[in-house]
């Protein structure tokens, strides 16, 4: 299990209501003094110890930086009770919990499901959210083909084997009667993004998934229709120990809170409204040039080694030219650089919609990765699509694909076939929560789709356009 300490530096001096802890992750023995009654009593403890999960809304590192829904809420939370976060990741809820018993953690600050199995385990605190099972399909025309369970009958419905989808979906298919023709797939190695992928491409016809995660890939893959619900509604919320009922109250009365509920619906729009749909542009190559910007990418292209079409090619599928686009995530300007990035390289956030500001940021950027990645990729020629990931997902990432990669068989100093296909992995739990992997969750998908993209529109603005 990992263990991220993130120290905090709160501008607020409340402390939390029912301290955090008096025990550390550091050892057993002094995890065993750290039990629920300490936590409620109250402990000179300045720390707010928290596990969390990896995933796609709740905890992923994006180009260097902790995001995600949980993560940021119990980041604002340490922050406002002037607490250092002591932020560390599970495989999975009963490991979470197993932290929780043994003192290691005073809060899960994940989706723990709302049921007497975890109510006998847990005390349920702070956000709450409301799921449910939805059936995932194409729109035809705008409109979609199934609206009501029982046009499922004679239909193929694709979900996980063993998976609750599996189960929810052959007692459906009890309560109608018959008929749905349930097609089971590994979840070794198509997980649940992976379905939601292929109805929006037309590989299977409809699946099954969680209508939290349905909503997010609907921002990705807005051909799809995700209103009909197969399942009746599961609660879930954050958990203490049994015991914690001070800090169970302390965090709800945070969570009621103006800025807290702020917080929480910027994020839940952010994370489920927000378009992330990148669509494929034809682009017109007979007009000579490729942007109005193309004085910059000569100028500065020879910083890094690079072509100036390959510049070009990356700034249109970062922000197809635009100066001032500004990303889900926060990434800025023409070459969509993240703030903290600017920041690192002592650049006004502000300037970031100055196109010359822009991919001068970008061209220290890309020296510094390559430089990081010689070591492991030697071949220049290679190295060059590693670095161009780097650029769109972080370098961790880039560094876990490699040693997935070595530890699968798979060629690490080679992208295509090798280091995409790990990267890739990263998606499915069995191999981000893998012990060689230490950055946890990476939407890989998107990653290897840009390295193809601008690659793509690179080849043709060298055989179209002057160098």
């Amino acid at each position: 299990m990992r263990n991220t300490c993130i120290p905090i530096i709160s501008a607020f001096a409340v402390v939390l209501a029912a301290a955090c802890g008096g025990g550390s992750a550091a050892g057993d023995s002094a995890a065993e003094s750290h039990a629920p009654d300490s936590i409620a009593a109250g402990s000179p403890d300045d720390t707010l110890h928290v596990v969390t999960l990896y995933g796609p809304t709740s905890y992923f590192i994006y180009r260097g930086q902790p995001m995600g829904y949980n993560y940021t809420l119990a980041d604002s939370l340490a922050r406002q009770k002037g607490k250092v976060l002591d932020l560390r990741t599970a495989p999975s809820i009963t490991a979470a919990i197993e932290m929780l018993d043994s003192g290691k953690v005073d809060l899960i600050a994940y989706e723990v499901p709302i049921t007497r199995h975890y109510r006998d385990l847990v005390l349920p605190c702070g956000p709450e959210v409301v799921t449910e099972q939805v059936l995932v399909q194409p729109k035809i025309q705008g409109q979609a083909p199934v609206t009501n369970v029982t046009d499922l009958i004679g239909k193929e419905v694709y979900v996980e084997s063993d998976s609750k989808y599996l189960r929810r979906l052959q007692n459906l298919n009890r309560e109608v009667g018959g008929g749905i023709i349930i097609k089971e797939v590994d979840a070794d190695s198509i997980i649940t993004e992976d379905l939601v992928r292929m109805v929006s491409d037309g590989e299977i016809p409809l699946a099954v998934v969680d209508s939290d995660i349905a909503a997010l890939n609907k921002t990705y893959y807005p051909n799809l229709d995700i209103e009909l619900t197969v399942s009746h509604q599961q609660r879930a919320a954050w958990a203490v120990a049994r015991g914690a009922t001070a800090l169970a109250d302390s965090i709800d009365s945070w969570f009621a809170g103006v800025e807290p509920q702020r917080t929480s619906d910027n994020l839940l729009k952010q994370l489920y409204e927000r378009t992330k749909f990148n669509p494929k542009v034809r682009f017109d190559f007979s007009k000579g040039y490729i942007s109005q910007y193309d004085d910059i990418f000569r100028r500065y292209a020879p910083n890094v080694g690079w072509d100036w079409r390959l510049m070009a090619a990356q700034a249109f599928v970062e922000s197809k030219f635009k100066a001032n686009a500004r990303s889900w995530v926060g990434a800025r300007g023409l070459m969509q650089i993240m703030p903290s990035t600017a920041r690192g390289y002592r650049t006004p956030v502000r300037r970031l919609n100055n196109p010359e500001t822009s991919v001068q940021v970008a061209t220290k950027l890309i020296n510094d990765l390559d430089s990081y990645l010689v070591r492991y990729v030697p071949d220049d020629r290679e190295r060059l699509k590693f670095v161009i990931a780097a650029y769109n997902v972080g370098i961790a990432h880039i560094y876990d694909a490699i040693r997935l990669a070595k530890k699968y068989g798979l060629d690490p100093e080679k992208w295509d076939g090798n280091v995409s296909k790990a990267i890739l992995m990263k998606m499915n739990p069995r191999y981000y929560n893998d012990p060689v992997v230490r950055y946890g969750y990476c939407r890989g998908t998107e990653t290897v789709a840009y390295v193809d993209r601008i690659t793509d529109f690179y080849e043709q603005a060298r055989r179209q356009v002057h160098a």
